[in-house]
């Protein structure tokens, strides 16, 4: 067979693949979707043949000869797809000689191959087997969240009455967006005859959420025991179980949770209707994803909530943040109204946040890459991981722990960027049996109340009284030593 193209040669051509195995071939069909300019090279002389009967250019050579790139048009990219490693691995390298610019995609036959494609200069190294297992992973996934979703459809849509949405104590976007959401959905699963109240307790201080709830004119109420008990059904988002940093009796029947927190250990579950999401950046996000799969339409309010939720519990798609958080986002920026996000962000801080953390900033001590600060009474309780927020940037800090008192309670507040700490598990193990702890790998909280010594006046000396034998708690944890502390 004459070693030509059927269409003749041209200076530059989109793509040239260079094995057509099944691989090369499903690769091939797609490419000539993008673009009719793709060459494929194979040794098989039948297999070209085929090709050519297909309407594909198509040529015999063996790409481990030296000369194998003669007269080809300059490629943009080129896949590299035999099914012979080291073939494979001779090609890249004369590919880069030849064409250093161009981009090279190549198919490693063992995962030790992997790092030799790479270090031969191709751009991009894949592994079958591996590709496939992550499809079927991300496939599964998907599947599943479209059932959730629409499994959450018929629940509400045999609901009568009114509908509790109870959020976490001191509500964040987060949970606030997700229980705006809920309505959302079940108005239009249930044609408006569905109730909502969005139901909290707490405080919200954060003055990025003040204005928030007040910008966008959220209709929330006090979750107090009469509340609760005028709803027929119950609901609780971005909170894991009845009683865990809620205003709910531990044991109490739940008819929905959705959260993206870890679930406490217990069995059953505390449900009807559970989805929980420890991989999801956001709760907000499996709240779109509903949304999405069960194609409801939201106003302007909703869409903005849901992008600002999702925003503030990924710190700006920094932490704990999916491949779907960003799809999700996506999805809601053009339905939001920029100008009220823009407000939401940018609110004004009070004098008494202002110099909480100033407080936050004298007090720190850093210690084997440990930063520990005494916020001190706070009537805003949301002070508290601002002050982590903002001591974690700085170096040699790997852990932030800030910690402060209020009225009734003591709140700690953690920060990581160490890989080998899980902050969360250090919490809960920490702090579970005196209070409320647990979180994710780098950032988590714990609440630890005052109970007998809540009527004491003088907040900060009953702070500096118990605070050392607390945090000795987190430091047998963490094997923190006795070094001493160096102020930074």
């Amino acid at each position: 067979m004459p070693d030509s193209l059927q269409n003749g040669s041209k200076d530059r051509i989109k793509y040239i693949v260079l094995g057509c195995g099944s691989i090369g071939y499903n690769v091939v069909e797609n490419l000539v979707r993008d673009s009719e300019q793709v060459i494929v090279i194979d040794s098989d002389v039948k297999r070209v043949e085929d090709l050519r009967d297909q309407n594909f250019d198509a040529i015999v050579r063996n790409i481990t000869d030296p000369g194998f790139l003669n007269d080809l048009p300059l490629p943009e990219v080129v896949f590299v797809l035999s099914n012979d490693k080291n073939a494979n691995l001779e090609a890249v390298k004369r590919i880069k000689e030849k064409y250093p610019s161009v981009y090279v995609v190549a198919r490693a036959v063992d995962k030790l191959s992997l790092s030799l494609l790479e270090q031969a200069g191709a751009d991009i190294a894949l592994y079958p087997q591996e590709v496939f297992a992550k499809n079927v992973v991300h496939l599964t996934r998907r599947l599943h969240s479209s059932r959730l979703a629409r499994k959450l459809y018929h629940f509400l849509s045999e609901m009568e009455g009114t509908l509790g949405i109870v959020l976490h104590t001191n509500p964040d976007p987060d949970s606030i967006s997700s229980a705006m959401a809920l309505c959302a959905i079940a108005k239009d699963v249930t044609d408006k005859q569905l109730n909502c109240r969005i139901l909290y307790d707490g405080k919200i201080g954060h003055q990025e959420n003040r204005a928030f709830v007040t910008l966008l004119d959220i209709e929330m109420e006090k979750a107090t025991a009469e509340a609760i008990d005028e709803c027929d059904y119950i609901a609780l988002v971005d909170s894991s179980a009845p009683g865990e940093n809620n205003a709910l009796e531990p044991g109490k029947e739940i008819d929905i949770i959705v959260d993206h927190h870890q679930l406490p250990d217990q069995n059953p579950r505390p449900g009807r209707f559970v989805d929980v999401r420890p991989s999801a950046g956001a709760t907000a996000s499996i709240m779109t994803q509903y949304i999405q799969e069960l194609g409801v339409n939201i106003d302007q309010k909703v869409a903005t909530a849901l992008l600002y939720g999702i925003r503030a519990d990924t710190k700006e798609f920094t932490r704990n943040t999916t491949p779907q958080d960003l799809n999700y986002a996506a999805f809601l920026l053009p339905l939001t109204d920029s100008d009220l996000l823009s407000k939401i962000t940018s609110p004004s801080m009070a004098l008494e946040t202002l110099e909480a953390l100033g407080d936050a900033i004298k007090n720190r001590k850093l210690q084997s890459g440990y930063l520990f600060t005494n916020v001190g009474y706070v009537r805003n309780r949301d002070v508290i991981p601002q002050a982590a927020d903002l001591l974690i940037q700085l170096e040699g800090v790997n852990t932030a722990i800030a910690y402060g008192i209020g009225d009734d309670s003591i709140t700690i507040s953690a920060r990581n960027k160490d890989i080998r700490l899980h902050v969360g598990n250090v919490l809960k193990d920490a702090f579970s049996d005196i209070g409320e702890a647990g979180g994710h790998a780098n950032m988590a909280a714990a609440r630890i109340p005052l109970n007998s010594f809540s009527m004491v006046k003088n907040k900060e000396e009953l702070l500096s009284l118990v605070i050392d034998p607390i945090l000795e708690k987190f430091a047998d944890q963490v094997g923190l030593g006795k070094e001493e502390s160096n102020e930074i």
